[in-house]
């Protein structure tokens, strides 16, 4: 194997590596597919590891579609895909409310549908879905209404995010009893030709500042993400490969996680940050350095055509 981080994968080490996995895990957006467009070669990769005896599975941190929708949108694109293989931050912040904290009530959600529709899957009610218009004096707005039986706030990302659904937030967070999940910390969503928008970060960063209080964030890095695949699915993390566009996020869940990282180049990060990481000399930093990268993950295909 490689003899230091950072390697480009080609040749014999390809296969090499790949006797070492028997799971891959997939990062989405820049990784196998960019917007609405599969990244050429990436449906017959993930179709010939399953054929080649390898589980696969998908994680993204985006929470704006249930796992189904995912799993629809892979299957018009050529990908063999089940929704039980996706693991996005509306379910596994479903999950992790239902099986951690073993909550039984309501939340307030900062969110979309799709994230109310995983919440409901798993008996969880929601309030706060849509625009939230308070009405009556500034003076009054410390004393908006609040549905006693939210026990949790939920935060994701809301295109209706406004003062007022700030202001709600806060004020259920002041009971100390009451939980604060967040879905991701991402902060920037890159879109085509170089353009972002405000993630989902932005929002629980404002939550958090509001409430003085610090939210568990669910997504990648996290390793609640991984922790859920594997539990479900009997993962052994010496044995799983993380492969991802992001360093702060794909690649830094798998070094918390004990995974082999590989960064595919179609994406946001680049091999001159993930040498920057290396030689800064910062432990944290050291953890968003991959063990390997690939210029697309169509690199693995002469080796997986075998």
């Amino acid at each position: 194997m490689a003899a230091s981080k950072c390697t480009r994968l080609s040749g014999a080490l390809i296969r090499d590596l790949l006797d070492t996995v028997d799971s891959v895990l997939f990062d989405c957006d820049g990784v196998i597919w960019r917007g609405d467009q599969a990244v050429p070669g990436a449906p017959e990769v993930i179709n010939l590891l399953k054929n080649n005896g390898k589980k696969v599975f998908f994680l993204t941190n985006n929470s704006t579609k249930t796992r189904k929708m995912y799993a629809d949108k892979m299957a018009l694109m050529g990908f063999n895909v089940t929704q039980d293989e996706v693991f996005g931050t509306a379910y596994c912040s479903a999950m992790y409310l239902k099986t951690v904290c073993k909550l039984g009530s309501k939340v307030y959600l900062i969110g979309s549908n799709a994230l109310k529709q995983e919440l409901e899957m798993v008996g969880i009610q929601q309030a706060g879905v849509g625009p939230d218009h308070i009405s009556g004096a500034q003076s009054d707005w410390a004393n908006v209404p609040l549905d006693p039986e939210v026990k949790a706030v939920v935060v994701g990302f809301d295109e209706h995010f406004s003062y007022m659904k700030l202001n709600r937030a806060m004020q259920y967070l002041s009971n100390p009893d009451c939980l604060f999940v967040g879905t991701n910390t991402d902060s920037r969503l890159p879109l085509e030709g170089g353009k972002a928008v405000p993630g989902t970060g932005c929002l629980l960063r404002a939550v958090e500042t509001c409430a003085q209080r610090q939210a568990h964030t669910v997504g990648k890095p996290n390793r609640y993400m991984f922790d859920c695949v594997a539990s479900q699915f009997g993962l052994e993390s010496s044995r799983c490969m993380m492969v991802g566009d992001r360093l702060d996020t794909d690649i830094l869940l798998g070094s918390n996680c004990g995974l082999k990282t590989l960064l595919t180049l179609t994406g946001v990060s680049t091999v001159a940050d993930a040498k920057a990481h290396e030689k800064s000399g910062s432990p944290e930093r050291q953890g968003m350095v991959p063990d390997y990268y690939v210029d697309s993950i169509a690199d693995l295909l002469p080796f997986l055509r075998g």
